[in-house]
């Protein structure tokens, strides 16, 4: 994986600006260590930071090919699953390759089909060609927006970049913020409305959507999308065709030129990816498949069973080590390191984020660093099978509003009125969700009742909550130059899920039952048939006692920036244990009391690092 950026103007001479390409460039080491470059013409400048992956000799980018008199230049952060087949079909269409990298393939990819290379292309990615004959630039994202892409067009210059930080390295672009941003960040927050980039002037490329950017302006268009098909496949088809699809989606993932390891919960998403990989190493003579579990110190003295998070993982995981035979490493967090990291997930993030969740997380992924460059995570499962809780309780169902964020109006209560009236966030959140449910495709027996509902669901997890989880291990996986892979994020595998019926789904009366269905013979039944437990959160006291006065400390400081959007009054409340408001999840599964704390903290922190604007 890597970071990309650029720069468009054509009031300016873009030679004359290495440096600003430079900085912009830089702002993204995290994201590529290993290389650094930089290509500047005329009107456009493009740069480059690289995780090297695969053919670390030759892939140097950005990367130029010359074609009929045409020169085109590429920038791209990604993965390409399917670049052998690729390369085959275009090297019978005549064209030749100086390197066994996906990045050449693209490129070449573009030169020979343009906009409709992208429709070939399974993956993860976020590129940019320039045209030099046509002076036009082609942005790309991949179809689930794995990998992250931002643009700003302001000031007379088209930026853009893999993280904001690139754009807000520019000194075209100004940190401002306005009354729809501060209602994604008190509101929507730590989600984001697609397409949103917070900033003023910031968007966010959606995934599936490519861009244009000519003399003639800037032209978006959606080249992919879920679609209500119907379902034609009985049980033991549909069960099959799961198991073949995730499978050859894992095998293709686990190609790299560099160590690969899985991450391992002991739940059923992480041993399945974890499962395939053992038999793809086992049959290749690969050696034992590395795997890393995170937990946290004392946890076990601490842990409270909820109906969110039922039981620890630590005795899951070492069943699935043993079962499987993999080279296991635990490893674990104290508070005091957690509480640390969460103003670094700040700047990994460019916004508030999931709090101790993203602190853990970018941890974890340091400490994974040391031993691989490459790791397979189980996220989307649950977004594209229907795992979560809010899938399956009535009060979530029937809620009017995003299942996971149900306490706007709770939330609201804890700004100041003036606030509330300029940003309305309780209309704002409803507007949002209004708008989400008039995209869902629907087949025309699905306009309502339970069925339609149940689409209506499946569309809001896919496109509204699983990208608050893809830009978390993103980032937070790219803060230390880790590249993480998400196999159930395979489009193939979406599409097809996205057309199982409910009932089909729910095999068995039990939440994912078709894909516990389609991977029997592949784990244990204690394991197979496990209950869902999420990604694990700190149980210890020491955190809410850290977390809280992290924020009273706040209260107190007078020149605080959060202070003229909250309600000190309110917070202090709920600070001295007043008020029970958060004790369930404010925000998917985790995030509770202790979570909001650091939730405002880090938007003080924000605020204040990167010296935002209101206006």
């Amino acid at each position: 994986m890597c970071g990309i950026t650029g720069w468009v103007d054509w009031n300016k001479t873009l030679t004359n600006y290495s440096a600003a390409l430079e900085n912009m460039t830089e702002t993204m080491g995290a994201r590529g260590p290993d290389a650094s470059g930089t290509w500047l013409s005329g009107h456009c400048a493009l740069g480059h930071r690289r995780l090297s992956i695969i053919d670390p000799a030759n892939g140097a980018q950005p990367m130029y090919r010359k074609y009929g008199g045409h020169t085109f230049t590429i920038v791209y952060n990604g993965e390409l699953y399917n670049t052998m087949e690729l390369r085959r079909e275009l090297e019978a269409r005549g064209h030749t390759f100086r390197t066994n990298c996906d990045t050449e393939v693209l490129l070449v990819s573009y030169i020979e089909w343009g906009r409709a290379a992208v429709d070939r292309l399974n993956g993860i990615f976020a590129f940019a060609v320039w045209s030099e004959r046509d002076q036009s630039l082609f942005l790309c994202r991949d179809r689930v927006g794995v990998k992250p892409l931002f643009y700003a067009h302001a000031n007379g210059s088209f930026l853009f970049g893999s993280e904001p930080k690139a754009i807000l390295a520019n000194p075209a672009f100004q940190p401002e913020i306005g009354p729809e941003g501060l209602a994604e960040i008190f509101a929507v927050g730590p989600a984001r409305t697609p397409g949103h980039g917070v900033f003023r002037d910031m968007h966010e490329l959606k995934p599936g959507h490519f861009l244009v950017y000519d003399r003639n302006g800037l032209r978006t268009q959606c080249y992919w999308k879920v679609e209500a098909r119907e379902h034609e496949d009985d049980l033991e088809t549909t069960a099959s065709k799961v198991g073949e699809l995730l499978k050859d989606t894992v095998e293709r993932q686990l190609v790299s030129d560099v160590p690969v390891c899985t991450l391992l919960s002991g739940g059923l998403d992480s041993s399945a990816l974890t499962s395939f990989a053992a038999e793809y190493y086992n049959k290749n003579a690969l050696g034992r498949i590395h795997t890393y579990s995170i937990d946290y110190v004392d946890n076990d003295k601490h842990f409270k069973s909820t109906a969110f998070t039922p039981n620890p993982d630590r005795p899951w995981i070492e069943k699935m080590r043993d079962y499987l035979g993999t080279e296991h490493h635990f490893i674990e967090f104290d508070t005091p390191e957690l509480v640390k990291t969460l103003e670094d997930v700040v700047y990994a993030r460019d916004l508030p984020g999931m709090a101790d969740v993203d602190a853990s997380l970018l941890l974890f992924c340091r400490e994974i660093k040391k031993g691989a460059t490459v790791a397979i995570s189980g996220e989307a499962a649950d977004e594209i099978f229907g795992g979560y809780p809010w899938f399956h309780r009535e009060d979530a169902l029937n809620a009017n509003t995003f299942p996971w964020s149900r306490f706007t109006h709770v939330r609201a209560e804890l700004l100041k009125p003036e606030l509330v009236e300029w940003i309305r966030p309780i209309e704002y959140v409803e507007d949002r969700y209004a708008e989400a449910l008039a995209e869902v495709p629907r087949l025309p027996h699905e306009k309502e009742g339970r069925l339609g509902r149940m689409r209506e669901m499946s569309y809001l997890n896919i496109t509204r909550f699983m990208p608050t989880l893809l830009d978390r291990k993103d980032r937070m996986s790219m803060a230390a130059g880790l590249e993480v892979r998400v196999p159930f994020c395979d489009h193939r595998l979406i599409e097809y899920v996205f057309n199982i019926p409910w009932e089909m789904k729910m095999t068995g009366g039990r939440e994912k039952g078709i894909l516990r269905k389609a991977l029997e013979g592949y784990l244990p039944d204690e394991v197979l048939y496990r209950k869902k437990s999420p990604y694990p959160k700190t149980h210890n006291p020491n955190y809410m006692k850290a977390v809280r006065e992290w924020v009273e400390s706040i209260l107190d400081d007078a020149s605080s920036p959060i202070l003229r959007f909250v309600d000190a009054n309110k917070i202090r409340q709920m600070a001295k244990g007043e008020t029970d408001q958060f004790d369930i999840p404010w925000f998917g599964q985790l995030m509770t009391g202790p979570q909001m704390f650091a939730y405002l903290a880090q938007v003080n922190t924000w605020l204040k690092r990167y010296n935002v604007t209101v206006k």
